[in-house]
């Protein structure tokens, strides 16, 4: 109680010294599938902007997305290490992520995203979309769906490049050319990272210098083309590649010498036509995963969709997207099993004028067919008041169904079940927003949740209903010319079906980031996270695995417009901690670096 009472007076605290902040407008295309204001948006939505990326200096997007509220993640070991994100208290496999809108999960694996590759490179925003999206996008996306967004070439020539060094003999090298016309444009960049890291493995309270290293390398590529045929007709591909090794240690072995390689491959073509009628959007995206370990397993996994989709303004602020799409998902190697779906939906967004106020109602309903499995339909109910009595304060609220299909290795490994069905989950959330301060409520209930079944020792529909709820508190705001304050504050409570608590999730959380722009060229910040009390085990058992805070501190000075050098301490007061109990986490670390663009 004590904690929370101090958790609540910073907060209170911030609201006293805010200003009125006029925000950038964002765009945010996640939620509906078309193009759409933040503010005119219903759904629980967070934004990382690029700015953002560039001063916090994130390394991986996993960084980056724990700065947000309702997120928190576990890592078995250092950079590369298999990695996991909660959002709001669902895990990965839980939440679709995209590259540029193409499919990033993995379906040969349990884990959904491989989110220890997902490095931070050229990235225009990340969107994360919080509760059931089924209704939108279709399966997998029962926690929510996060969209990463590469940037966008800018008319006539532009090249960037950036090198840095720092602890571990860690080195991060990157490289971005494009050109742009009125016509076309061309996008190409490059990211490599190669770092000996610390030991995977770590048994708690002794120094990982005991240990050997377990090194990473990882090397992103992507390129992207774009042509207008006129004002009308327009076409763009792109191609993403994710090429990594990372070094990782045995069961309990802290000094075992084991190894695994990545290559993903992530491509789409899409035909944009523009008339005074609709925007029609016709795609094909591939997602192609391979994994390879030195013990001599294989999994490779291919997904093939196609799709059409147009998005009609039919009045003034109102729209309606209406899709088509076809999709297969491929397990190979030893599995070789294979399932398609078939899928239309609807969604229709109306903007009202109740009691003298904006009023936003959005409204998507989606049907996909399986060969595999039943049938599902799902949808998805928004709404959003902008009250006119009191300046700057809006209150929305979203419900949702969303379900999960099993993977291959669910259904046909030798510790698969090919029985189980998808998985299902209903969610709502109430959120009341003035100005910069935003108080959200959440719930979810999932039944038939698939998950390892220790009574028959395979995978299985798990009996009774896993139940999440919680409250998100966020505030951001500049305090005066040179200072801005972003903070916010999770309160979860995840309980499985005998109403114990979930692993893993801690149960409170704060994060606070401030950021100083007084002095000419020169940007400084320090951001701090506090993880409440979390076990590894349900049911409060096993190792405490929360209660420790962690500060970092960034800093950037722009010699030129051509030239920009930074520098950035992690884990500044070298806390030792471990958020997957016998997995070591970085001490104190250092890192520089220098940016070119021209």
């Amino acid at each position: 109680m004590y904690k929370k009472k101090i958790i609540l007076s910073i907060l209170a605290a911030s609201t006293l010294v805010a200003q009125e902040v006029k925000l950038k407008q964002i765009t945010v295309t996640s939620a509906t599938r078309s193009s759409q204001s933040i503010e005119d948006v219903t759904s629980s939505v967070n934004v990382i902007t690029a700015k953002e990326i560039e001063e916090k200096h994130y390394t991986t997007v996993v960084q980056a997305l724990e700065s947000l509220s309702g997120i928190n993640f576990t890592s078995n070991g250092g950079l590369g290490s298999t990695t996991a994100v909660f959002l709001r208290g669902l895990d990965s496999k839980r939440t679709l992520v995209l590259i540029d809108g193409i499919r990033y999960n993995d379906l040969t694996g349990l884990s959904g995203a491989p989110f220890s590759d997902l490095m931070i490179g050229d990235i225009e925003q990340i969107e994360v979309i919080k509760g059931a999206q089924s209704g939108i996008w279709g399966a997998d996306a029962t926690a929510g769906v996060i969209n990463i967004i590469t940037k966008s070439a800018k008319k006539g020539a532009h090249s960037s490049a950036n090198i840095e060094y720092g602890s571990f003999k860690s080195k991060k090298y990157g490289l971005l050319a494009s050109y742009k016309t009125e016509d076309y444009y061309i996008k190409a960049g490059v990211q490599k990272i190669d770092t000996d890291g610390f030991s995977a493995q770590s048994p708690r309270g002794e120094s990982i210098d005991k240990y050997e290293d377990d090194g990473y390398k990882n090397i992103t590529a992507n390129i992207k083309f774009g042509f207008d045929f006129d004002k009308n007709n327009k076409l763009e591909l792109s191609h993403t590649t994710i090429d990594s090794r990372i070094e990782y240690d045995g069961y309990k072995n802290p000094n075992g010498i084991k190894s695994s390689k990545t290559k993903d491959r992530f491509s789409q073509i899409n035909f944009k036509q523009i008339n005074s009628f609709t925007e029609l959007d016709i795609s094909a995206k591939l997602s192609k995963f391979e994994r390879d370990y030195s013990a001599g397993y294989e999994y490779d996994g291919e997904v093939q969709e196609y799709g059409i989709k147009s998005n009609t303004a039919y009045r003034e602020n109102d729209f309606l997207v209406f899709g088509v799409d076809y999709k297969t998902f491929e397990h190979k190697n030893n599995l070789q099993k294979r399932y398609n779906n078939k899928a239309v939906f609807l969604t229709n967004s109306n903007e009202f004028n109740i009691l003298g106020a904006k009023t936003i109602l959005t409204e998507s309903i989606r049907f996909d067919a399986y060969d595999k499995f039943d049938n599902k339909s799902t949808g998805k109910l928004g709404v959003k008041h902008f009250c006119k009595s009191i300046d700057g304060l809006t209150i929305s609220s979203n419900i949702g169904s969303a379900y999960n299909v099993p993977t291959p290795y669910n259904l046909y490994s030798f510790y698969g079940n090919p029985s189980i069905k998808p998985e299902s989950t209903v969610s709502y959330d109430l959120s009341v927003a003035y100005r910069e301060l935003q108080l959200t409520y959440f719930h979810s209930n999932t039944k038939d949740m698939i998950d390892y079944d220790f009574t028959t020792s395979t995978y299985n529909n798990l009996s009774g209903d896993i139940k999440i709820e919680g409250v998100e508190i966020e505030y951001a705001t500049k305090i005066d010319e040179d200072f801005s304050l972003t903070s916010n504050y999770t309160y979860l409570k995840a309980k499985n079906s005998d109403n114990e608590t979930l692993r893993r999730r801690p149960t409170n959380t704060l994060k606070l980031a401030l950021d100083y722009y007084g002095a000419k060229d020169l940007h400084l910040g320090v951001n701090g996270e506090y993880i409440g009390e979390r076990f590894s085990n349900d049911g409060k058992q096993g190792a405490q695995t929360g209660k420790y805070t962690v500060v970092n501190l960034s800093g950037d000075y722009n010699i030129n417009k051509n030239f920009s050098v930074y520098a950035k301490i992690d884990n500044l007061f070298d806390k030792q901690y471990q958020v997957v109990d016998g997995y070591a986490t970085a001490p104190l670390s250092a890192y520089a670096g220098i940016k070119a663009q021209f």
